[in-house]
């Protein structure tokens, strides 16, 4: 396998899509030596980012479509990056001739797959694993919304984990003496459950030291672009009304790798208080286990399923006092076997999700050459 396309949004775009497909480029291309030809997906044509970028893939714009198809022709495979929102048309619907102009293998990636779509979204989804040669979900919970729900071929679906970096937590105890940190982090907006988490640290007034909560990360680029920073300046006012000035972070930077991997380090405990339900996949939650920091969660769906072996601890949606009941046993009592870093669960870093997408490109590329 010499040569790998990638689909999907890319630096310097910010957005968990971005930031997948580089890691997994790096893995692929830096580490794996191969080739890279990259399809940027884009709502609006942009000036030609890095050298490994052929083509964009312009929403609305279906010249666009037949450039790239033409630009990833001579790749061994074709890795494609799914969500409803970054294609164009209703439902990103615009995806569908573009896979059905590629011929090269193709895996394409599912980031969402809904409990209960509209008909239109179950349809656009159908098509996009019937164009794939095969498909590729992060946990069981998504591959068994497939194999229930959608009319997708279940021998069609693989289960790889979204990859997490090497943890460079040590293994002496979490907790410190100093102010203990609570940490959110990603790109924000609505639906990040901020403001649960936010009331909560009023009630842990009485823990001494008062803990911190650091919120680190800008507003999602597509929110900022649709209701400007409307979110975070309610947090800003919530954070002040409660009084809470000295003890709430709100940071507005978005960090690379390295800088991340500090910041998380750094931190006693994760907070991850999303209102969704349905989500099948968080990039954060799998970056919090691998690097050992005890979790406290809403209960959507990849929490669900990945810390209800322990790891974490699980708390109903839009609850603060929950949040803070939680927050308190991880900090306070530290009876749930968070006191020292847990070991990194190996098949969760980048190099051996890596090697699982080379595995499964080799298995449709020795396909193709046979039949």
């Amino acid at each position: 396998m010499s040569t790998i396309g990638f689909v999907s949004s890319y630096a310097p775009t910010l957005c968990g899509l971005a930031t997948f497909t580089g890691s997994l480029y790096a893995e692929l291309v830096t580490a794996g030596g191969a080739t890279p030809r990259v399809v940027r997906v884009v709502d609006s044509p942009q000036r030609r980012s890095a050298p490994e970028v052929v083509a964009e893939l312009v929403a609305g714009d279906p010249t666009s479509a037949v450039r790239s198809a033409a630009a990833l022709g001579q790749c061994d495979v074709v890795i494609v990056q799914h969500e409803y929102g970054i294609y164009g048309g209703a439902d990103g619907v615009e995806i569908l001739p573009f896979l059905g102009a590629l011929t090269s293998p193709v895996i394409v990636v599912f980031h969402t797959v809904l409990s209960a779509p509209t008909e239109h979204q179950r349809t656009v989804l159908e098509s996009v694993a019937a164009l794939a040669d095969a498909v590729v979900v992060m946990t069981a919970t998504a591959r068994d919304r497939l194999e229930t729900l959608y009319d997708v071929p279940v021998d069609k679906v693989a289960v790889i984990p979204h990859g997490a970096p090497p943890a460079r937590t040590s293994s002496t105890a979490l907790f410190r003496t100093t102010q203990p940190t609570i940490l959110t982090w990603g790109l924000i907006g609505p639906g990040k459950g901020i403001e649960w988490g936010i009331a909560a640290m009023a009630l842990l007034r009485d823990l001494s030291p008062v803990p911190r909560y650091v919120v680190a990360g800008q507003t999602h680029p597509k929110v900022l672009l649709r209701e400007g920073e409307a979110y975070r300046e309610n947090l800003v006012r919530q954070v002040r009304d409660l009084g809470l000035s000295d003890s709430v972070v709100l940071d507005n930077h978005y960090r690379h790798t390295a800088a991340l991997a500090e910041l998380v380090s750094s931190a006693d405990v994760v907070l991850l208080p999303y209102d969704a339900v349905d989500q099948v996949t968080s990039g954060v939650l799998i970056e919090a286990v691998a690097a050992g920091k005890p979790v406290v969660a809403t209960r959507f769906a990849h929490a669900v399923e990945l810390l209800s072996a322990g790891g974490g601890i699980l708390v109903p949606h839009t609850d603060p006092g929950a949040i803070a009941a939680a927050l308190r046993e991880v900090l306070v009592r530290r009876t749930t076997g968070f006191g020292t870093a847990r070991p990194t669960p190996p098949d969760l870093l980048w190099p051996a999700v890596a090697e699982r997408y080379r595995a499964l490109a080799r298995l449709l590329i020795r396909a193709r050459v046979a039949a």
